[in-house]
């Protein structure tokens, strides 16, 4: 059992708490879940796994597009990709 403030609930800091057992703060995010730190009494920040950060920000990766296509009710529909004539313009050489 974690030893918080009284007039905190479960995965809420104070600021100072939160300083001086950070190792903890850490190591709850990664397994309870989001911790949220106040200052002043007002919510100030969230400390979040790295995983769940990336997966909350959508990091793009074009993984989600794969498996939207890979999950399409028309695999056999081919999407050709559209070229643009583009304007060359000369070098002098």
């Amino acid at each position: 059992m974690t030893r918080k403030s009284k007039s905190h609930a479960p995965g809420r800091w104070l600021l100072q708490d939160a300083k001086a057992r950070f190792s903890e703060v850490v190591r709850l995010a990664r397994i309870e879940g989001p911790q949220l730190v106040t200052v002043h009494g007002r919510d100030e920040v969230v400390i979040v796994a790295a995983d769940e950060f990336r997966r909350m920000s959508g990091e793009a990766s074009g993984a989600a597009l794969i498996v939207a296509m890979q999950a399409s009710p028309s695999p056999d529909i081919e999407i050709e990709p559209l070229r643009a004539a583009s304007p060359v313009r000369g070098v002098d050489l």
